[in-house]
């Protein structure tokens, strides 16, 4: 079997949690009872869990000190002040709207800036700013960069269609258009980075059309990281550099600090304008809290301050897109595709290709996802047409997903190779029986962000054929 080398962890493991992996026939059980539903299991039910990066970051010994010094006032804590000291050095903005996650930054952007019917393009919505943006009347807009549904190795597929951009601003007109985003790393189209070219090609469109331009930058650090190593006359700078050069082009930002913030809790926006800044700031007292906390302790802010740096260390980066590059290569050994290259933070499984024998009204995702979890105890999260799917109010029409994918996303600083290599020997198990694999479909399920609390149950045959 071929081997992919990577450098060893550039830490040392200080303190370890205990994981179980229950039988067969108890995950056999636990996932019935979850309505089939990977998001409704109990942790301690979990062997692997790959659901998220979000907040399952391991924490340093730098940050672990940090949390003692957490100022705790309730008004212009000193936490507050390192907090917003280290995002003006690093993202540039004058203000900096603290909260205790992205969907909270989302909630406030939208709910102040969106009219009902705006639209707000971006190169791909993810789950919560779609959601948000659906919630407050808006109208979310993906417009991925054609290299995107490749299935070539191509660098930057992340990008946005600045083309398409321009078309629909003109179409649309500039009132009709809220602001517009790019996600790095694009989450939903694989994880894939976006190029500083194309940031600054959709920068000069929304100037020139004064439109408002923000990040959704949950995965910062990891995008330079790929704008280093891939894009010409970027390899001699840092991570620093090269991420102070891509705010530099934006209006602002909006951060779920649980990813790239190396933290557990805590989210923020960062922006130059006053005006827009001051009404922020008001709708936060209402739902979130005081303006030098947000919703977040001091102790958060603390761990935030010193994440924000470590993360972008070359070497931290570097082990952590080698791995999921490690764990990629081993399920194409499994005879598992995946969406290439491998991004920053998960792999993708192309489940519809994987498992052609289930149509995507039947979510071979889904379908995919119980069966590392029933074969191996590992979690993982389907991306596709459960997650993004639903039905045109319109036309009564269904809307399925681009793609069918599971997600395995890697916490950050939390599992080892051998956790990679065990993935992968269940992985090909499942291979091994990848046809006995059944559809789902989906017996209850909320108005919004459906793939969070739906329930589920197993196509059989009479189901298959209605």
């Amino acid at each position: 079997m071929k081997r992919y080398q990577q450098p060893a962890e550039p830490f040392r493991i200080k303190a370890v949690e205990s994981i179980k992996l229950l039988s067969r026939h108890e995950r056999e059980q636990r996932m019935a009872a979850a309505k089939y539903n990977l998001f409704r299991l109990d942790a301690e039910e979990i062997y692997i869990d790959l659901l998220t990066d979000s907040g399952t970051s391991a924490m340093s010994n730098r940050q672990w000190a940090a949390l003692m010094l957490g100022d705790e006032s309730y008004a212009g804590a000193r936490s507050f002040r390192k907090f917003e000291k280290t995002i003006k050095d690093i993202f540039g903005k004058k203000y900096v709207i603290p909260c205790h996650q992205g969907r909270v930054a989302e909630n406030l952007m939208f709910s102040t800036i969106l009219k009902h019917g705006q639209y707000i393009p971006n190169n791909t919505h993810f789950d919560t700013t779609r959601g948000n943006c659906l919630h407050k009347g808006g109208v979310p807009i993906d417009l991925p960069c054609a290299d995107s549904a490749s299935v070539e190795a191509l660098p930057f597929k992340g990008n946005m269609d600045t083309v398409a951009l321009e078309g629909f601003i003109k179409e649309k007109g500039t009132e009709n258009i809220a602001m517009v985003i790019v996600t790095i790393t694009n989450n939903s189209a694989g994880g894939q980075p976006v190029s500083m070219s194309n940031i600054r090609e959709v920068s000069e469109i929304c100037k020139r059309h004064g439109l408002m331009f923000y990040f959704d930058c949950a995965r910062f650090a990891e995008n330079a990281y790929f704008i280093k190593r891939d894009e010409a006359g970027y390899g001699n700078k840092s991570i620093r550099e090269i991420s102070q050069e891509m705010f530099s082009y934006c209006d602002g930002v909006m951060m779920s600090a649980k990813k790239d913030g190396l933290a557990n809790m805590g989210g923020f926006i960062a922006l130059n304008d006053r005006d827009l800044y001051d009404r922020l700031a008001e709708l936060l007292i209402l739902i979130e809290g005081f303006p030098t906390y947000g919703g977040l302790a001091g102790r958060d802010m603390e761990v935030l301050a010193v994440g924000l740096e470590e993360v972008m260390e070359f070497d931290y980066q570097d082990y952590r897109i080698e791995q999921v590059a490690y764990l990629g290569h081993r399920l194409i050994d499994a005879g598992m595709p995946i969406i290439e290259p491998t991004g920053g933070h998960a792999i993708f499984v192309d489940a519809g290709r994987y498992l052609p024998h289930i149509p995507a009204e039947q979510f071979p995702g889904q379908g995919l996802s119980v069966e590392f979890y029933v074969e191996g105890g590992i979690r993982t999260v389907e991306i596709g047409s459960v997650m993004f799917g639903g039905v045109n109010p319109e036309t009564g029409e269904k809307i399925l997903a681009p793609k069918e994918l599971v997600r395995m996303a890697l916490p950050r600083r939390v599992y080892t190779n051998s956790h990679m290599d065990y993935i992968a020997d269940v992985a090909q198990r499942i291979t091994n029986r990848k046809d006995e694999i059944k559809g789902y479909h989906i017996t209850r399920e909320p108005q919004f962000l459906r793939h969070f609390m739906c329930e589920l149950a197993v196509c059989e045959p009479e189901h298959a054929r209605a």
